[in-house]
């Protein structure tokens, strides 16, 4: 079994999309981030940058005791070596598929947050903001379509990079996109969506919301 440490943002439905994807059983643990309860110390032993997912796994590979995984990508590459499914052995498609399971982590994750803050979180519009990071968020969107319009996926075949990026684009509108402007990244998120393991890791602990 594996424990996840859990709220649905898009950092947390990544790792949900992938345990349906890979089939293997999980119980989700609320972290409530709206509360606060990240800071809490009996989390802050998981991760100790307070920030979900984290994963406790208590059957690894190999036995012995539990391991513990925070970092939502670090968690992606470990579920995928445990699986051993969603990434590549060979080192030529391992690395296509981690460059960009990094270019999420690094730049479209962290940009397309700061977007919807300050489109719609922020207690003031600051227009020097707003405007900086819809066009950084733009930009990224049009690498992302850049690359879907020559491959069905962002690394060839379906794989942990897809997972990572999806729940990121889903809010689209809230980070000021008109996703017409990117018809590849448009039917991807269609493709991607139509996956049984994508939609119920989707929908992974959506009564936290309420």
């Amino acid at each position: 079994m594996i424990d996840v440490h859990y709220w649905p943002t898009p950092n947390g439905k990544k790792i949900t999309i992938m345990l349906e994807e890979c089939g293997l059983p999980y119980r989700i643990v609320p972290v409530n981030i709206s509360s606060g309860e990240q800071k809490m110390p009996e989390f802050l032993k998981l991760n100790p940058n307070g920030r979900i997912p984290a994963i406790v796994d208590h059957a690894p590979q190999g036995g012995g005791e539990p391991v513990v995984v925070f970092e939502s990508g670090a968690i992606l590459q470990y579920l995928a070596e445990k699986a051993g499914k969603f990434c590549p052995a060979d080192l030529r498609g391992r690395y296509a598929v981690h460059q960009w399971l990094m270019w999420q982590m690094g730049g479209l994750g962290p940009i397309a947050g700061q977007t919807s803050h300050f489109l719609n979180a922020a207690p003031e519009k600051i227009p020097y903001a707003v405007d900086r990071f819809v066009k950084e968020t733009a930009r990224l969107y049009g690498v992302l379509d850049a690359v879907l319009a020559r491959s069905e996926y962002v690394a060839g075949a379906y794989s942990i990079a897809d997972m990572s990026i999806y729940p990121w684009v889903v809010p689209f509108a809230r980070q000021g996109q008109d996703i017409a402007n990117f018809p590849a990244v448009q039917a991807w998120l269609a493709r991607v969506g139509e996956r049984a393991a994508v939609k119920a890791g989707m929908d992974a602990g959506k009564e936290l919301r309420k």
